[in-house]
């Protein structure tokens, strides 16, 4: 069944959790714009001591850089949250990642709109990336990127099931 576009994070956690857990994954999330919330949203799951593995927050582009190995260049970009999802990877023992790295605005960003949003998801060596543009004000990009990380690991690990 497809995840509704306004889902709540709370629902979202708690099937990401129930498939996590039912395929024995291990879950890790690195954020910029976010801020964490993503990762609040999964630890706040029930059952997630046994799958979530942490999170990251790298707001600052000399910690995306130094910490988690983002080439020289934009931050707002395919290749920054690809390095982010794949060092996180390396650095939790994660089987599935998700990196999020994005405009939040009133401002544009590496000369990206406000509302531009990268995002990655790595898979066990493979790692998909994907741009969207959200709409509104900095409040509403952050809830729309948080939903769509939260909606991306729902249908990954349920995809993982089904597959």
């Amino acid at each position: 069944m497809d995840q509704p576009v306004d889902a709540e994070p709370e629902q979202l956690a708690q099937e990401i959790s129930e498939g996590a857990d039912r395929d024995g994954r291990r879950i890790a999330v690195v954020e910029s714009l976010t801020g964490g919330l993503v990762s609040s949203d999964l630890a706040a799951a029930p059952g997630s001591s046994e799958w979530f593995r942490g999170g990251v927050v790298a707001y600052d582009r000399t910690t995306k850089h130094g910490v988690l190995g983002v080439p020289d260049g934009p931050v707002v970009a395919e290749p920054a949250v690809r390095a982010m999802a794949e060092k996180a990877a390396d650095l939790f023992g994660a089987d599935v990642v998700v990196a999020v790295s994005g405009a939040g605005g009133p401002d544009p960003q590496d000369d990206q709109p406000p509302g531009t949003v990268w995002f990655a998801l790595w898979d066990h060596g493979r790692t998909d990336a994907w741009v969207k543009q959200f709409p509104g004000d900095p409040p509403d990009v952050l809830k729309a990127t948080r939903i769509e990380a939260l909606h991306a690991l729902r249908e990954h690990t349920a995809a993982a099931h089904s597959g």
